[in-house]
């Protein structure tokens, strides 16, 4: 038994400091638990990563339309108020 828990401790210390944070909560002592939850959190980690990174890229085709900053349609030597 404390050999099956030595095992998931390396484990865990070698996983990425995301996953290991939602995973070292759980403290799931059985090995092949443990790596399939982590194959689940970082399976879960990526989706949402490949989702924000669209989404992201989706707001950059949107804001090339316009100037965001631009000086309203005013011509450079109308004078402002």
């Amino acid at each position: 038994m404390e050999a099956e828990e030595d095992k998931c401790v390396k484990f865990e210390n070698g996983l990425r400091p995301d996953i290991k944070q939602l995973i070292g909560f759980s403290e799931i002592r059985n090995f092949p638990t443990l790596v399939n939850k982590s194959r689940i959190c970082d399976k879960d980690s990526r989706a949402k990563a490949n989702y924000y990174k669209a989404v992201n890229e989706k707001k950059g085709k949107d804001l090339g339309r316009g100037k965001p900053y631009g000086r309203g349609g005013r011509r450079p030597d109308e004078g402002g108020s």
